[in-house]
């Protein structure tokens, strides 16, 4: 039955949508710097004939940046997408997308006024078939070509201002793997080895987190689009008091090869995937962007990782600190920024004292660097489908912070932080259009919720899920069974009495001969009454 499923959606699957739009990436698009496509509904740029949105001009801030990137004029990413875009889609009412054909998040349906609350699931209190279903939708999407969304290899002036558009084809779960690795790369200054290291658009700073939020929105949001199914959520891995890497098995993100440990399991469907954009220190080398060509086989080697750099997995204790922190971030907003729950959860906080520039790395960073292969290069992380994860449980402690802390708006810098990371600022290389203040809001106002949130009696029945999903799988059989127990019962018990029957019809049966042959002599009873009292107390408490 399950299979048949799988094949079908197999089969019938809805092409995805994310990032940068092949329609956007043509030399006349690139020339004019506009990227207003059509919706397919009327036709329009941006659905302006059904009222979804139109293409206006893009406005960035002028609030000053940190002193970290003392640089203008020379990155791509700067000011995002003026380099590229200077006209894109604004979507109206719950309309969104590059060209306003999508709902924004929370909302359903054909008009997207539909309102429905997700819920993100405990990855262990997912049913064997749920379980299934994640991974088929991973590999769906690592096999299927993205048809809406190119990315780029070049830089706008190795592309000649637009003039040479430079861009490739991958598939949809490459195209986030490549914007995990766009927004983080080092700044080409131009030349081999001339790049600037300190600068990242989505790490190291405040907008960590409300950046790593969009992001796993998108993602979700293009495998529903991609399976038709719009329930999926993605799950997450509650990593608190771990003793390893529990969702390291075939049924889950795949175990360790017992050829070469560096490797995935063969009984996996992740050993068969190719990582791309993980060789940071190359392209830097070179002084080139990814080109988004394979680079080899995912590797993971969880737990044979640089002590010295990270002690141990991230305890409930170190949680707790880290969420009693009451400022979202302090000074500088970057690695250094002491008593910050930004930097403290990303890793580079001391999650017992709050202290910035911690020697040794926690929390979020502590998981990254355990996994010893894909996950440990922050540009190349994504390749390794833990990543989703761990960022589903780094962003549910994000939202329990927010609930708990309740900060104001303000609280996230207008100003000053490093470069990518004010409020005001478009998340790079997204489109459509984001702010980092966008997501600095509950996760409840975006459309989904964590069973980790839940209260207790919720959490209850969230947990008792997989084992209600197997029962409703086997009762037919179970209801077979018994229909064969009663059957046999009955034949049973006729038999019993036909003989019986046949027994008093038997007068040389009843001979006392026969009576005192099979007597048995009377014995002492095998549990003494005060020994029943003990067996039944001490049952008892083993099931309580």
């Amino acid at each position: 039955m399950w299979s048949l499923e799988i094949i079908c959606f197999l089969l019938c699957f809805v092409p995805s949508y994310q990032q940068f739009p092949r329609l956007c990436a043509t030399q006349e698009a690139l020339r004019t710097k506009e990227c207003c496509p059509p919706w397919e509904g009327d036709g329009s740029a941006c659905g302006a004939s059904s009222g979804r949105g139109t293409c206006e001009d893009v406005v960035v801030s002028a609030h000053p940046d940190g002193p970290q990137y003392p640089f203008s004029g020379l990155d791509d990413r700067e000011k995002w997408p003026l380099v590229f875009y200077n006209r894109t889609c604004q979507c109206t009412d719950n309309f969104m997308g590059f060209n306003c054909g999508d709902c924004m998040f929370g909302y359903f349906g054909e008009n997207c006024n539909e309102r429905r609350e997700s819920l993100r699931r405990n990855i262990f209190h997912l049913s064997r078939a749920e379980r299934l279903k994640l991974v088929s939708y991973l590999n769906l999407a690592k096999q299927t070509i993205s048809r809406d969304y190119v990315v780029v290899t070049g830089t706008y002036r190795e592309m000649q201002n637009g003039t040479n558009p430079m861009f490739a084809e991958v598939s949809v779960y490459d195209v986030f793997v490549w914007m995990h690795y766009y927004v983080s790369r080092n700044a080409l200054l131009g030349g081999p080895g001339n790049v600037w290291t300190d600068v990242d658009f989505a790490h190291w700073a405040p907008a960590f987190l409300p950046w790593h939020r969009a992001y796993l929105l998108h993602w979700e949001h293009e495998i529903r689009k991609l399976t038709g199914d719009t329930s999926f959520t993605i799950p997450y891995w509650d990593w608190r008091d771990a003793q390893g890497c529990d969702v390291c098995t075939d049924e889950l993100m795949g175990d360790r090869s017992t050829q070469d440990p560096s490797l995935i399991s063969p009984g996996s469907v992740f050993s068969s995937w190719t990582v791309l954009c993980s060789q940071a220190q190359d392209y830097s080398a070179r002084g080139v962007l990814c080109d988004a060509t394979e680079e080899g086989p995912l590797r993971r080697n969880p737990g044979n990782h640089n002590r010295n750099l990270v002690e141990r997995l991230p305890t409930s204790d170190d949680v707790e600190f880290t969420l009693s922190l009451t400022n979202y971030d302090t000074g500088p907003m970057d690695r250094s920024a002491n008593m910050s729950f930004r930097n403290t959860l990303e890793g580079f906080g001391d999650p017992r004292t709050g202290l910035g520039n911690s020697s040794r790395l926690g929390m979020h960073a502590a998981l990254h660097v355990y996994m010893n292969g894909s996950m440990s290069s922050v540009q190349g992380s994504a390749n390794d489908p833990i990543f989703l994860l761990h960022h589903a449980f780094v962003d549910c402690l994000y939202e329990q912070w927010l609930r708990r802390h309740r900060p104001s708006p303000s609280q996230y810098p207008e100003s000053n932080a490093p470069i990518g990371h004010n409020s005001e600022y478009h998340m790079a290389p997204i489109l459509p259009l984001h702010r980092n203040r966008d997501f600095f809001i509950s996760s409840k106002d975006l459309g989904y919720e964590y069973t980790h949130l839940l209260d207790a009696s919720q959490k209850l029945a969230e947990s008792l899920h997989p084992s209600l999903d197997e029962l409703r799988d086997v009762w037919p059989w179970l209801l077979l069974a018994g229909l064969c127990g009663g059957i046999l019962t009955i034949a049973i018990a006729a038999a019993v009495l036909t003989t019986k029957r046949w027994y008093k019809g038997s007068s040389w049966l009843r001979a006392r001969s026969w009576k005192h042959a099979f007597a048995l002599p009377e014995r002492q009873p095998l549990i003494r009454s005060n020994e029943i009292e003990e067996t039944n107390q001490h049952n008892y408490q083993t099931t309580m």
